[in-house]
């Protein structure tokens, strides 16, 4: 069976249509100072509540969690770890945005 696509938009086509943009992730991992010490930062335009990080796989993390942080907070992240980060650790984000929408967020060594 043969399905017929409709065509493209015109680029003329009025955008009221659109759906929304994306949500952006509001966070930057700094990487820079190496393991054990990262920054998480909210990067974002919003005040984020009930962040609570998580890490998987082998390790230990120290940070005080669950917290809220404006934008332009950081919270500082120090990892202990035997091996390789990268090999088998990750580290999850979790928040809630003003509107009450709870986001998760993986970040990979």
């Amino acid at each position: 069976m043969i399905r017929l696509v409709p065509p493209l938009p015109s680029g003329d086509a009025s955008h009221d249509d659109a759906p929304p943009a994306a949500y952006a992730v509001p966070w930057e991992f700094d990487r820079s100072l190496g393991p054990p010490l990262f920054t998480l930062t909210n990067v974002g335009s919003e005040v984020l509540h009930a962040i609570s990080l998580h890490l998987l796989g082998s390790g230990a993390m120290l940070c005080r969690a669950p917290i809220t942080m404006r934008p332009g907070d950081s919270a500082r992240i120090i990892l202990r770890h035997e091996d390789d980060l990268a090999l088998n650790t990750v580290l999850v984000v979790r928040w809630f945005r003003p509107d009450g929408g709870e986001y998760l967020w993986r970040v990979s060594f």
